[in-house]
């Protein structure tokens, strides 16, 4: 069956030196005429998979397809795909550096907000329009915040969890917000207000590095505005910054600078949306439907992604490589490894980095990452975690589908993502999560904009309750 959903016509952008703004302007007048038009054909048609069972209810409402999201799927035996486009695809059409494979991801944000491939000249424009709201909004040059959010982050305690710490940076951005002071101020217009949420969505981005660093240097024990660990370039990409703030880079020209870059790009690149179903996008989805502004519905967001059930699976699965390689005597052997997690398994644990709640197959995010490792062979020939990583993903396969008990028994992309970064010294795992929460900002944050865009009302759906359930029930 069809599912009414708005699709993307693959080709670049019409006019090459356009800007980002410019190009959605250029698309809202028709994407707003077909959305009004769905609407009134269709808003009585019932979808065949949508049959509401006792089970979705209280089931948490998986697979029901319940809500509009524009800018990425995730098909079973494909994997995510952002408006129609594989990873794999992305990777060769997407702008990046040299480096084969990677892309900068500006230009996935720009694909997640315009459904079409930006050219070299407007991911670098992008990037420009990013570092300039950095340096013209930051009155601290040491930590490249506004000084209000610097101030914040200070009165922090050090110890508290890097998932909360940037949180409330984020929502602490609520302060600038363009969106809200013209709301309060009763100048907002119903056509016109997504500029203004584009705009904070623009501000938000271009801080996230400043604020991600902001918060590994306290738990790193670096808490001062003096004492960050990297810089600000207003000459890098976005990805760069990240990592430099990060203070992963050795602030030289070197290989291993270069192949960390690179693995930020890959990764915040490929995390930046996932279908609008999963937790953190959802809560953005529903908080923006107040019309919160996005500093605060992205808040919301990354405290769902701080959930164990959702965004913890990188850091545990480094939890796990390492607690494998102090209980299994040789790691490199495939029957040592197997036997160990049968022992895990009949223990009733599970094997942390497997299984999907979508996908039936290896999930392409995984493969990507894996690809990247073999690119790069020299750099991690020689580290035990990422070998038994690697090594694990033939053999738990095996144990896994013996097992019979799982869906998916294949790796997905928290099996490697992890542990790489923990190869380039990001070993504060708490931490982990934080890099999803940089990353993941951009599908939620896209989507926000055509929520304006489209004038979606707020989100109430109908509560039932036990009384009401059991009318289906022998227990009536």
């Amino acid at each position: 069956m069809q599912r009414f959903i708005h699709t993307t016509t693959k080709r670049n952008s019409p006019i090459a030196n356009s800007t980002l703004k410019d190009t959605l302007k250029e698309l809202i007048p028709k994407r707003r005429s077909e959305l009004l038009q769905l609407r009134k054909e269709l808003a009585n048609n019932h979808l065949p998979e949508n049959d509401i069972t006792v089970g979705s209810i209280l089931g948490g409402m998986r697979g029901l397809q319940l809500m509009y999201w524009q800018s990425s799927t995730v098909d079973p035996n494909l994997g995510i795909k952002f408006h129609g486009y594989t990873i794999q695809e992305c990777q060769k059409l997407l702008p990046g550096p040299k480096n084969p494979n990677i892309f900068y991801p500006e230009a996935m944000f720009w694909l997640l907000l315009t459904g079409e491939i930006p050219n070299n000249k407007q991911v670098t424009g992008l990037t420009k329009q990013l570092n300039k709201i950095v340096t013209s909004m930051s009155t601290s040059k040491t930590s490249f915040l506004p000084e209000e959010v610097n101030k914040l982050m200070e009165t922090l305690p050090s110890t508290m969890h890097p998932m909360t710490q940037f949180s409330i940076g984020v929502g602490s951005l609520s302060h600038f917000s363009k969106f809200r002071d013209n709301y309060s101020r009763g100048t907002i217009n119903k056509l016109t207000m997504w500029e203004d949420t584009f705009d904070d969505v623009m501000m938000l981005l271009a801080f996230i590095p400043s604020l991600a660093g902001k918060v590994y240097s306290r738990i790193k024990g670096k808490g001062t505005n003096n004492d960050m660990l990297g810089e600000f370039d207003p000459k890098a990409d976005w990805a760069k910054n990240l990592t430099s703030m990060l203070g992963l880079l050795n602030n030289r020209s070197s290989k291993n600078d270069e192949d960390i870059t690179d693995l930020m790009r890959l990764y915040t690149g490929i995390h930046a949306d996932h279908e609008g179903g999963n937790v953190s996008a959802h809560t953005t989805h529903l908080v923006g439907s107040a019309l919160s502004d996005p500093m605060l519905s992205y808040s919301a967001g990354l405290l769902g992604l701080a959930g164990p059930l959702h965004g913890l699976a990188a850091q545990d699965v480094v939890k796990f490589l390492l607690e494998t390689q102090n209980q299994v005597e040789d790691s490199t052997n495939e029957k040592q490894l197997e036997d160990y997690l049968w022992t895990i398994l009949n223990n009733h644990r599970v094997i942390p980095g497997y299984g999907h709640a979508v996908l039936r197959c290896e999930d392409p995010r995984f493969t990507a990452l894996v690809q990247f490792t073999k690119e790069r062979q020299c750099q991690f020939k020689d580290d035990p975690n990422v070998n038994l990583m690697l090594l694990l993903s033939k053999v738990a396969h095996r144990v896994l589908t013996k097992y019979g008990k799982c869906k998916n028994p294949f790796p997905n992309v928290d099996n490697a993502s992890g542990i790489l970064f923990h190869h380039y010294g990001l070993t504060q795992l708490d931490f982990v999560t934080v890099l999803l929460g940089c990353s993941r900002a951009m599908g939620p944050l896209s989507q926000l904009v055509w929520d304006r865009i489209y004038g979606l009302p707020i989100e109430r759906p109908k509560s039932v309750d036990f009384n009401y359930l059991k009318k289906f029930s022998t227990l009536s």
